[in-house]
């Protein structure tokens, strides 16, 4: 019997230790934080990443702080992801070629990436944004790149409006 308590306690502390890691790391910097919707990006039907959006009490406002979660499917080389990025900022009329250090600054926060792995951007509005891979923050972005970065899925005119809407919670 004794032998039997410890191995349950040892189970339900685990547990618990598990529990508590698997709480997003950037609730520290974003208290209250919930999810306000989720979608999957996919291209040519394959699925590429699994993107979430939490906001404080679940409740997103492009103008109070907020932070997208992306997990990706597939690996993909961290400098594909910057050109991606800089593309979809482009198509929605950012300043991408009048700031070339976009590049340099997207290069230090998006890293390669493989399947399982999660890249998380927090955003403060008139402050900028920092990134997670996994739980260890990576880098931070100034304001100005971080509202150009998350246009790319909150903007209205986003060239994924299905993924917007499914991110904001919103009925399609």
């Amino acid at each position: 019997m004794d032998t039997m308590r410890k191995i349950l306690i040892s189970l339900l502390l685990s547990l618990s230790a598990f529990s508590l890691s698997a709480a997003p790391v950037f609730t520290s910097v974003l208290p209250g934080a919930q999810q306000v919707g989720q979608g999957v990006f996919k291209r040519f039907g394959w699925s590429i990443y699994e993107a979430r959006l939490y906001a404080r009490s679940g409740r997103f406002d492009v103008s109070k702080p907020y932070a997208l979660s992306l997990t990706y499917e597939r690996t993909i080389a961290g400098d594909r992801l910057v050109q991606a990025s800089l593309d979809e900022m482009r198509k929605l009329g950012q300043p991408v070629d009048e700031r070339p250090e976009w590049t340099a600054e997207l290069a230090r926060v998006l890293p390669s990436v493989s399947k399982g792995v999660t890249l998380t951007g927090v955003y403060r509005p008139g402050e900028g944004a920092v990134f997670y891979e996994q739980d260890k923050e990576i880098g931070q972005i100034n304001d100005a790149l971080a509202r150009a970065f998350f246009a790319i899925w909150l903007d209205p005119r986003t060239s994924e409006p299905s993924l917007r809407q499914s991110l904001l919670g919103l009925s399609q």
